[in-house]
């Protein structure tokens, strides 16, 4: 089970990433987040572009983290271009979230935020 401090942890940064969109594009990208009994993975969302495609957002993955309870620790995965998990080998595993969460903002190969 995820801890709950650090699912909120998770919650009010990607809040403040979508508070933080400038005004002219909060209708055409939001991030939102996925959470499993292990993992919570973070989603760039856009709207449809075709009308053919229905009206929901496309929810695109940039990264996981996932607890590991036993040592309870999280590590960061990247995906692929084949929407793949890998696990994300410049930071070690760490029982602090924010660590992970500030890597992925500093994102220094380009990986995470292209």
């Amino acid at each position: 089970m995820i801890p709950d401090l650090d699912l909120a942890r998770v919650r009010r940064w990607i809040d403040e990433r979508n508070a933080d969109m400038p005004p002219d594009v909060r209708d055409q990208i939001r991030y939102e987040i996925d959470i499993s009994d292990r993992a919570i993975t973070v989603l760039e969302c856009r709207p449809p572009w075709r009308e053919d495609f229905g009206p929901e957002w496309t929810r695109f993955p940039i990264c996981r983290f996932r607890y590991t309870k036993a040592r309870k620790e999280w590590s960061l995965y990247w995906r692929d271009r084949h929407l793949k998990f890998h696990e994300y080998d410049l930071v070690e595993p760490t029982p602090h979230i924010d660590e992970l969460i500030d890597e992925v903002k500093r994102d220094p190969a380009g990986i995470f935020w292209g």
